[in-house]
Formats: C-alpha cells, structure tokens, sequence
C-alpha cells in the first residue's frame, strides 16, 4: 500500500463501493417510494451509487419515528421519512429527491442562510418554536417548529448534507398563545371587578363561557378543598385518568377517596396553593388503569375583595405528548451521534489493521524463516521463538481489530451449535480454573446456524474469560443455546425471523450503566494494565453484526452479567456446503514468479519465500511496473500481488494479464482481509502470512490448474 497519508482509506472506499440498496429495505412508505423512484431526475442519481455516509443516513432517518429530514449536497436535496411527509402538506411527494428550492421557495430566503451556515460552519443549530412562513395546504401560514440542524460528513470527511430533526409545536403555540389570552382576560376580569358591579352579571357570564370554552384546564378549590368551579376541559382530563368526572361542590377528598395514594399526591400540591403560594409545577397524574397523563399547571390564590384568601385556581394544560416528542428526539438524536461514533471507529480500526498487517508481514515471513533454518544457537532460537510468539500475538490483535470493524474473513458455513457449544465444556472448564462451575446446556435438535465455526468458538471463549474474571472469588458460569424467534424488531437491531442463541451467563460482580454503555467500544477495559486488550466484547459484537446477528448484554452491579449471542439460522440444504480440501504444502515450482507490492518490505520477505519454494522471482512496485515487464517480453507462470496498491489495483492487474495469459496462476494478496473488490475467481491469501501458508495457497493453484 501506498505510505501517503489518506490514500490507502480513500481507494479503499472506492473499492468498496457497494450496488446495494437494502438500506431502503425498512423505510416504511418513503423506503419503498423511494426504491420505485426514477432516480435519473434527481441530482443525487440512483441509490445504488450514493456514498456509504448518504447510505447510512437515509437508513437511519427512515427506520426513525421522529420526523426527520435530510437536505444532502449542495443543491440541499430532499430526503425524508414517514414522519416528516405529513408536514409538508401537498408538496408531498413531488419533494422527494428534489432541491430544497423548489418545494421550499415562500421560505427559501429564511431557510436557506440557515442550512448553509451549518453546512459551512459545521455548528448545530437548534431553535425551539422557530416561526415558518409555509404553503402547503394551498395557502400561506405561519407554522411553528422545535428544529436542530446537523452538519452530516460525506464518506470523504467534507460535509455532505444537512441534516434536520423537526417537531411541528404549532398546535401547542396556539394554544398556548389562546390559554395566555384567556389568562389575561380573566386576571383583568377579577382586578377590576369591583369598579364594574353594574355588569357583573354580562361579565360573570363572559367569563363563564371563556373558562368553560377554551382548551386550557381550568379549576378552583376554597379553603376546605371543595371545587368552586371546573371547566369542560379540566373536567373531561379528570374522567381520562381517573373514569370520573368531579362536579361543583364536591369535595378533593370525597373524589379520591378509594385513591389514597393518589388523595395525598393531590393534597400537597393544593395545600400550597391554598396557603397563598404562586407557583407553576409539571406534574404526572392518573390510575394506570385508566390512563397517566403528565400536566403543566399554574397555581394562584383567590381573594375576596378585602384581601382575604378565599381558596386558589389553577391553569394547566396537558403536555404528556410534548414531552414524549422531545423525549423521541433526544434519542433519535443520541442514535445518530452513537452511530456516527461507531461508524468513525470502525473506518479508524479498520484502516490501523490495514497497515498493521502490512508491517507484520515481513516480520512474520522473516522469523518463519529463522527457525526453519535453524539461525543461531539455543539462545538465538529462544529469542526468536519468542518474537514469532509476540508476532502471533499481534496477529490476533489485528484479527480482533478487524472483528469489531467487521472487516474480518469469514467462513460462514451451517454450523451444528449444539454440538459446538458440549465439545467446548471441557475446554472452557480448564479455562475457567476449578473455582468456577461451568455448566453448560445445549440440547440437540437446535436447528443449524450461518457462522464461522472458528470465530465462534473463539467468540465463546473470550465470554467465558471475561466472566471468570468478573468472578475473582468464583461463581457459576452457565453457558446454554437455544432457538429463538424474533417476532418484532429487536432493540438490539435484529430483524424478525429464526436465530439460534448462545448465553453467557455469569454470578459476578456486574456492571454499572456507564461501563455497559462503553463495554463494546474497542480498547476499553475495566481490568488492569497489560492484563487485558479491551477488544474481546468489540471482536463478539462485531462477528455477531457481520454474520447478520447482534450482540445484547444485561447486567448490573453485583447481580452478574448475561451476555446473548444471536446468529442467524442456516437455510442451506444439506450437502450444498462442501469442506475445504487440505491442499498439499509442497507446490510444484513452475519458473518464473512476478511479485507485485508497493511496500519493498514486503516484496522482499515474500520474495525469500518464493525463492525457497523454487521460483525465479520478479518484483514490481506497482501494476504499471509490472505491466511494463510484460509489454518488455517478460512472461510469468505465476502472478503473487498486492491488491490496494496506487493506481490500478492487483485484482484489475491479474484480469488485465489473465486476458493475455488464460493459463497465469494468479494469488491476490490483502492486507484489508475482507473480499471487497477482489473477484470471486481470483485466490486470495490474507497478510500477514508464514512461508507454509503462502506454500499451501500456491499448492491449491496448481492443483486447480491440473
């Protein structure tokens, strides 16, 4: 790979650029209009060309309940969910997938500076009951609407879009404006009440059909907490929670009289105001088995006309469903920054393997050979015995690395679980020392699972050390598999259908909210210095996400931990999976080898290897080059090359060459370890690599080529 800053992770995006539009596969009505759309009229072109970040967003906003919006590119296209279509009235659908300016224009002036001041600042903006001039019911209005706009990276790091999550509040400013009017008049009413005798009975009667008219819910106690007065709207919200309505002249205590809990709730709070307190409280109120409503409520005193306390009203209005929106905004917004978080580390994670592979190849090639030479004496083979071991080390590191980026080379294959999970008791026993008890229930007749036997083998393991560690003085460890059906979707992200479960379920000591948040973050750990990498849950959860299965886990302080482990059932029929053949580790040398890799440490420890193995080798630092070599009369029996590389990339370069040469034996080497890019056609071996590894890859060659 190249050593330039930034271009390895850039061709690499490239080449993975995927034709897939799952991402729209859950999206509700939009997902769906939005596969039926003819893309060729939008400036975005077709879904299945759009950046990974556009990919994950539009995902993301249309498996959302919130309503959410999203203005990409700097035409600020529009793309938006179930949610937000109502909002927008009969611009629906015309503005899906079409500038912002078009379907926006009697707001463009106000909006526009807006999402180009996130776009170019990259700062939120956020902004509650913000007034808009819209038209979309086929005349003009002002709405009113809680926003926060969020600059969106694209996958190059530049700002892609804008993204908006919205709540109209226009109904509850209404409203509210209404209730403050209604308040007005009523407290200008009681003020100039005695200079108005004349027409107290036309204003008694005016006020009467203001309180009893107007949406906002209105009451009155005297000093012995007997209702003066109650208006339709305060009356109806007392019969939604409590099933009854209370009448003028009834008493607090006689109405919640069967509802002690509930009396002595409503008492305290009166209590104050009756005492002449002025006072605004959110409160939440309500049998459960009727219904639990939270309410905003304004509590003052009435007073006669000397002065003298006489009981209090209240004022309120019902705000369950407002503070459930911005409860669904918050987490809608906490979802995004979780997922850009994770997203970010993956790419981070991915990029370091990348290159770590590309360091150790040499390293591992170069100790591989030390000790099947034999180099030094019994000293010399211990140090380099230990290096090889550190090497291994490192190896697995990176293997773990790419798990939680889900980059890592899988063998998914139907795997019996049962029986995977009982061979390992005895494994796991020895692992967790005699102060553990293991058990371990895995009834046969589970159906078949789409895994990796390997990984989840280690996957397992790595549970089982992490909870005979959480159990210093010991405990019981139960490991257990069983068939699971997920009817709805799973707050873990998984998908209705049939999955086999592997718990882990230990007695420790737990842990607290904040480290559970954390646990599958890459490199965190609660155990010492040098007595743990941190990557044991991350690798878990991200093989569990790349077999299409997840990872949850329950736990809290001193109560233990549960850790699930769900993989998708296999539906392939028995005998279409066939087992790899152990290909003999002695190839058959057959002249000249052309080596092709951008790192000269590399080139030359695989080239060592090569020659041990009986070829002639060539080496090119690039697909020119060695494209060059060939143009020059050069002609390969075997192509070994990298596949990123600047320029053209090997996979191109062992198609381009096979054109010319139908009989080139051709290996593609990775350092990525994942498939992207390199045709199903082409062997592939994954850095880094010990010298009987690259053996058994060219032995496989040459056994196809017979």
């Amino acid at each position: 790979m190249s050593s330039v800053a930034g271009s390895p992770v850039l061709s690499e995006k490239a080449a993975r650029q995927s034709t897939d539009v799952s991402f729209l596969a859950d999206g509700g009505e939009l997902g769906a209009m939005m596969r039926a759309l003819d893309w060729s009229r939008s400036p975005l072109g077709s879904p299945d060309h759009w950046s990974q970040a556009l990919k994950t967003t539009v995902g993301m906003l249309l498996a959302a309940q919130a309503q959410i919006v999203l203005f990409w590119g700097p035409d600020f296209v529009a793309l938006y969910n179930d949610a937000y279509a109502p909002g927008i009235g009969a611009n629906h659908p015309r503005a899906l997938g079409r500038p912002a300016i078009e379907n926006w224009g009697e707001l463009w002036d106000d909006l526009e500076p807006l999402l180009a001041g996130v776009r170019h600042t990259r700062t939120t903006f956020a902004a509650k009951d913000r007034p808009f001039y819209v038209e979309r019911h086929g005349y003009g209005e002002t709405s009113y609407w809680d926003v926060s706009y969020s600059a969106i990276p694209d996958d190059d790091g530049s700002v892609g879009g804008v993204l908006c999550i919205v709540s109209e509040t226009t109904e509850r400013v209404l409203g509210e404006t209404q209730l403050r009017a209604s308040e007005a008049r009523y407290r200008e009413l009681n003020a100039t009440l005695e200079q108005r005798v004349a027409e107290r009975t036309a204003e008694r009667h005016l006020l009467a059909t203001i309180v009893e008219t107007t949406d906002g819910q209105i009451q009155a106690l005297d000093l012995d907490y007997r209702w003066l007065a109650i208006n339709a709207s305060c009356a109806d919200a007392y019969e939604r929670i409590y099933g009854k309505r209370p009448r003028v002249g009834e008493r607090l205590h006689e109405f919640l009289a069967d509802r002690p809990e509930h009396l002595a709730a409503a008492t305290a709070i009166w209590s104050r105001a009756l005492g002449g307190e002025a006072f605004t409280t959110i409160e939440e109120f309500g049998d459960a088995r009727f219904d639990r409503r939270v309410f905003e409520m304004k509590f003052e005193a009435l007073r006669a006309p000397d002065g003298t306390r006489t009981g209090a009203f209240l004022t309120g209005k019902d705000v369950t469903d407002r503070l459930e929106e911005q409860a669904r905004l918050a987490q809608a917004e906490e979802a995004l920054r979780q997922a850009q978080k994770m997203e970010a580390m993956g790419q981070l994670t991915g990029g370091v393997a990348h290159d770590f592979n590309n360091l150790l190849t040499p390293i591992v090639g170069l100790l591989d050979m030390f000790q099947r030479r034999g180099i030094g004496g019994e000293r010399e083979h211990r140090l380099i015995a230990g290096a090889a071991q550190a090497a291994e080390r490192a190896k697995t590191l990176v293997q773990r690395l790419l798990a939680f980026a889900r980059r890592q080379p899988l063998q998914a294959v139907p795997v019996d679980i049962s029986r995977l999970v009982a061979d390992m008791g005895d494994l796991i026993s020895s692992t967790t020392g005699p102060q553990i008890q293991v058990t371990v229930d895995a009834p046969e007749g589970l159906p078949e699972a789409m895994a990796d036997p390997n990984q989840v083998e280690m996957a397992i393991l790595n549970l089982s050390v992490n909870a005979r560690d959480a159990m210093p003085d010991g405990g019981k460890l139960r490991i257990s598999a069983k068939a699971r059906r997920v009817e709805r979707p799973h707050e873990s992200g998984l998908m209705p259908g049939t999955y086999v479960c592997i718990a882990v379920v230990d007695t420790g000591i737990g842990m607290d909210e904040d480290t559970l948040a954390h646990a599958v973050e890459p490199f965190f750990s609660t155990k010492g210095v040098g007595q743990g990498t941190g990557l044991g849950l991350s690798m878990v959860h991200g093989l569990a996400s790349q077999l299409g299965g997840a990872l949850t886990i329950t736990s809290a302080v001193g109560s233990g931990t549960t850790v699930e482990l769900w993989l998708p059932v296999s539906h392939a029929t028995p005998g279409t999976v066939d087992a790899v053949p152990e290909p003999s580790l002695q190839p058959l040398a057959a002249g000249t080898a052309l080596l092709v890799d951008d790192e000269p440490l590399v080139r030359m420890s695989t080239a060592e290897m090569l020659s041990e193995l009986g070829y002639r080798v060539v080496e090119a630092g690039s697909a020119e080059d060695a494209l060059q070599y060939v143009r020059q009369g050069l002609r390969p029996h075997l192509l070994v090359t990298d596949h990123l590389m600047p320029g053209m990339s090997g996979t191109d370069l062992g198609l381009a060459l096979r054109k010319q040469y139908p009989e080139l034996q051709i290996l593609v080497v990775s350092g990525y370890a994942n498939n992207e890019g390199i045709t199903p056609d082409l062997s592939r071996l994954t850095k880094p690599f010990r010298s009987d590894e690259l053996a058994a890859s060219l032995a496989n060659l040459t056994k196809v080529a017979r």
